[in-house]
């Protein structure tokens, strides 16, 4: 199963453009990057992979349609899987990439 572009659109219209953004396809999906630190992406398996800062995890899981990212069999602590369900809202995917920007901007940039 492909991204949904869809909702890859509806990332890229809530993401302020500037020299720090980049697109990448990854893991079949397409992340959206700042100064090369994966904020979010669309998913290959549906809906946002979110990356927040792993102090704020247990509590962001407490959301429904939200689990933690397991890659390789190994859950990934600051990493989320936000279902469609939460999505369907501009206003809460607004919350969902505002929320992993600003974190993927508070990591020093990758070279």
């Amino acid at each position: 199963m492909a991204y949904d572009v869809e909702l890859a659109d509806r990332i890229r219209e809530l993401i302020e453009p500037g020299p720090d953004l980049t697109e990448k396809k990854m893991f079949g999906g397409l992340a959206f990057l700042i100064g090369g630190n994966m904020a979010v992406a669309a998913s290959r398996q549906g809906g946002l992979l979110a990356r927040v800062d792993p102090e704020q995890s247990d509590e962001l899981l407490a959301n429904d349609f939200v689990e933690t990212m397991v890659m390789g069999g190994r859950s990934m602590r600051g990493w989320l899987r936000v279902a469609d369900e939460a999505l369907a809202s501009d206003e809460a995917l607004h919350e969902w990439v505002e929320r992993s920007v600003d974190y993927a901007r508070s990591l020093p940039a990758k070279k």
